[in-house]
């Protein structure tokens, strides 16, 4: 495929989901996706398992970030079964990542935290190459750049969160300051671009109260900023240049990160400046040092040996795998709940 048609197929996708997100889902019918029954109490009715649209857009957006890395990575010569253990062993630290860390700097347990994640497996992404390399790198006689695979995880990261953030405005988390308390430049600014969720379910409502208020429309802003973060990362990996594709889209989307955390009015901890604020600042500067320390080994991409590396039994296995075990870890609600009650249409016995 033509990398300019490719890329070009990626940007609009995105920008269509992206408006159809904005547009669609604040809605209340936009929370919750089904309903399962899970024990049953008195009167004949059931407690139920809440599975959420946040799960459903989380899992499609984790697994396009992975679908976007292996293209790049196999693009580079990366061997595909080093991808998989790769893309394994981030998954096993970031997912867990995402809950533990939300725990300790919002003190709640039923919180997600793609910021926490993004830290934790940005630190830790060059050890598991190491490790990667040392073990399974050996028997099957490969060597994986460090620089290589983190560029590559940053610009499917710039995906995987900018997409991501349709979760959020489904789920109703993550919600930008009202506009009645900006100044009145920002009220100027987002007079005709900004958000109103409705529904009592949703975080925005339960957490601060603002539903059926407009708000500065910041998941929307941020999966813009992020895919766009994205294609240009795409741009650059794919011409060879892997440094600037891993430094654009790190210090793009961490310091948006850093900014737009001044536009949000969810708890995000005590200070001032806050834990996300400052993680987002470590990996700007961690990948840096990556960059510096570690040289790049690699000549430029090809694109249809990225795209054929999809086309095999296992990798549509494996993908399969990473979104069941997405949409399964996010889906689930553990702030919401639900109660069924089952009757029997006699007009049709």
């Amino acid at each position: 495929m033509d990398q300019a048609l490719f890329i070009s197929i990626i940007a609009m996708s995105n920008a269509l989901l992206i408006y159809w997100g904005y547009k669609t889902l604040p809605k209340e019918n936009w929370q919750i996706m089904a309903v399962l029954p899970k024990k049953k109490m008195l009167h004949g009715k059931w407690k139920g398992l809440n599975l959420t649209y946040y799960g459903l857009l989380c899992a499609n957006a984790y697994t396009f970030a992975v679908i976007i890395f292996i293209i790049l990575s196999a693009a580079s010569g990366l061997p595909v079964s080093g991808l998989c253990l790769l893309i394994t062993l981030l998954l096993l630290i970031c997912m867990p990542a995402s809950k533990i860390i939300a725990r300790i700097v919002e003190k709640k347990s039923g919180t997600l935290t793609v910021g926490g994640a993004v830290f934790a497996g940005t630190l830790c992404a060059p050890w598991i190459v190491f490790l990667v390399n040392q073990t399974l790198g050996r028997i099957q006689e490969f060597h994986i750049s460090a620089t290589i695979f983190l560029a590559a995880v940053s610009v499917a990261y710039a995906y995987g969160e900018g997409l991501g953030r349709l979760a959020c405005i489904s789920f109703g988390c993550c919600y930008g300051k009202p506009l009645e308390s900006c100044s009145p430049g920002v009220q100027k600014l987002f007079s005709h671009f900004h958000l109103v969720f409705s529904g009592e379910t949703k975080k925005i409502a339960y957490a601060s109260g603002l539903d059926n208020q407009k708000v500065i429309p910041i998941q929307v802003i941020t999966a813009s900023v992020y895919c766009c973060c994205g294609v240009l990362g795409t741009w650059l990996y794919l011409n060879g240049h892997f440094i600037a594709a891993l430094m654009e889209s790190i210090i793009m989307t961490q310091t948006w990160r850093f900014a737009s955390e001044f536009f949000r009015a969810d708890f995000r901890g005590d200070l001032k400046v806050t834990p996300y604020q400052v993680m987002s600042l470590v990996c700007i500067l961690y990948a840096a040092g990556i960059a510096w320390i570690i040289p790049v080994q690699g000549s430029t991409p090809d694109l249809f040996s990225g795209l054929s590396a999809l086309w095999t039994p296992w990798m549509i296995l494996f993908i399969q795998a990473v979104w069941i075990i997405s949409f399964w870890y996010t889906a689930r609600s553990t702030v919401t709940g639900a109660q069924i009650s089952f009757h029997v249409e006699e007009n049709r016995i």
